[in-house]
Order: structure tokens, then sequence, then C-alpha cells
């Protein structure tokens, strides 16, 4: 990937996050935290991977996008948002009542959104699901989907692990935004989901490891995923919860509570300070 490549989706990223605390602060409710740890991962999915058009959402042959991890749908909107799929102003309707843009991922109001999700663990089978109906019908087009790590503490992600690599569903994706933190804390203390390479691997699955917030690492485990065949792949990303604003990364208190004013203030000026930095390379 070029040096201009790299920095056009990290000023992309920079508003993504800008999106999503202006969603949340508006909403005055949210999930911020998980949001901005996966945002490199949604800005490259839907701006360089997914086969996608904006302009036809419901194309028969696009990319699948699942948000399995369905309450970090701040991070999702301002992704699609930013991609053309809906106006960037309508961000701060989130979870507005009589909005389209709710809570979790609604298929049925928000142009893009492939799946409604919210109940962990379910958003993983759906995906197996859609990957295995292109293989039975011979359609080319790929599936991805995106669990946060506390979620893989749920017993249905394993059976659809299991579920994936007995079909070989080389088609399909699964990514792990591993941050380490889940709405009680500290997910080994909550109940210790690793380790991911070993137990992905005796399901069956390729295993990529990443740092979630380098695009070069983003983009070539992606491009390895599109060379393996008769099995899925597993993206393992290594990330930092509330990413990019220093007083929500790496706390478990920003999993599902919004900015104050004051809040939003500051973490709006660090994230212009770093959109500023990037547009002046």
């Amino acid at each position: 990937m070029t040096t201009q490549e790299i920095k056009q989706l990290s000023i992309l990223a920079c508003k993504v996050r800008m999106g999503i605390i202006e969603s949340t602060h508006a909403a005055k409710c949210g999930h911020p935290g998980g949001s901005m740890s996966a945002t490199e991962m949604f800005t490259y999915l839907y701006n360089k991977e997914l086969n996608v058009d904006p302009t036809n959402p419901k194309w028969e042959d696009r990319d699948r996008f699942v948000l399995s991890k369905g309450h970090c749908a701040p991070g999702l909107y301002a992704a699609l948002a930013h991609r053309g799929f809906f106006p960037v102003e309508d961000l701060i309707q989130l979870r507005k009542v009589g909005s389209y843009l709710q809570g979790h991922p609604n298929m049925n109001t928000v142009p893009g959104v492939d799946m409604s999700t919210g109940s962990l663990g379910q958003g993983i089978s759906t995906a197996c699901g859609m990957a295995l109906s292109a293989k039975v019908r011979g359609k080319d087009y790929r599936v991805y989907t995106l669990l946060g790590d506390g979620e893989t503490q749920e017993g249905q992600v394993w059976e659809a692990c299991m579920f994936a690599a007995h079909y070989k569903l080389d088609n399909l994706v699964i990514i792990i935004d591993n941050n380490g933190l889940q709405i009680d804390g500290d997910v080994t203390k909550v109940m210790n989901p690793y380790p991911y390479k070993d137990k992905l691997e005796g399901f069956g699955f390729h295993v990529e490891a990443i740092n979630g917030h380098d695009f070069n690492e983003i983009e070539a485990a992606l491009n390895t995923a599109r060379t393996v065949k008769g099995k899925p792949t597993a993206i393992v990303m290594s990330t930092v919860k509330g990413k990019d604003v220093s007083f929500m990364e790496n706390n478990a208190g920003w999993h599902g509570v919004a900015p104050n004013d004051a809040q939003y203030e500051q973490a709006m000026a660090e994230l212009n300070q770093k959109l500023n930095e990037l547009e002046g390379m």
C-alpha cells in the first residue's frame, strides 16, 4: 500500500471516529469504545475490500458484512455514511425516536446493513449461512463478520466455527476485535477466551494475527484470506478500546457510555488535531 493510500485511509478513519463521538454524544447513549477499536477495520473494509455499491445497497452479488457485535453500530454507521450509503449529517440521529439509525443495526431501515444484529453470538451464525448460500448458488461474493472478544465467550460462536469449517467456507472471514475489554472489565478475568490461534486452528480455520490499527497488516491479512482454499479464515486483531481519544483508551468504562458535553469537546479537539496533522502530512 502506498504512503498516499495509507494517508487517505487514516484521514477517513479519523473522520469515522469523529462520527462515533458525534453520534453517541447526540444520543446521550451508545457504545463508543468498541466502535473506535474497530475503526481501521471498518474503514478498510468499506473503502478497499468490500465489493459494494452505495447506490445499490441490495445488489445481489455484493460482498456481505455482518456486524456480529451489533452494539458497535456507531462505528458501522459512521463508516457507511463516509462511504456514501447515507448522509454523514444523519449520524446525530442515532437512537432518536423514529430515526432509522437505531442502537443496533437494522437491515430493514439502514442502507448498507446486511443483517440485523445485537444478540451476541448470532451474527457469525448468520454470516456462515450467507457464505454457504453463496457456495450452493455458485456465487462469488465473500462474507465478512466482526466479533467482539467478549462475544467469543458465547457458545454459539464456536458452534458457528465448527459449521464454517465443516462446510469448507473459504469465502468467509471472521474478524475478532481483541481489545481485551468488555462491559465487565478485562476479558481474561470475566471468562478467558484465549488462546485464539490454537482454538481456531483446532476448529479448522486459517488464522492471521495482526495489529488492528495498521492498514498494511489489515490488507495483508485480507489478501491472504483470498488465497486460502478449503477452509475459512479468522483474523484476530489486537486493538485499543477507545482508540485515539486519550481518556477513553483502554478504559472498560467507555464500553457503553456516551461522552458528556465537556468530554465531547475534549474528544473532538483531540481528533481534530489528529485530522489536521494527517491532512498536513
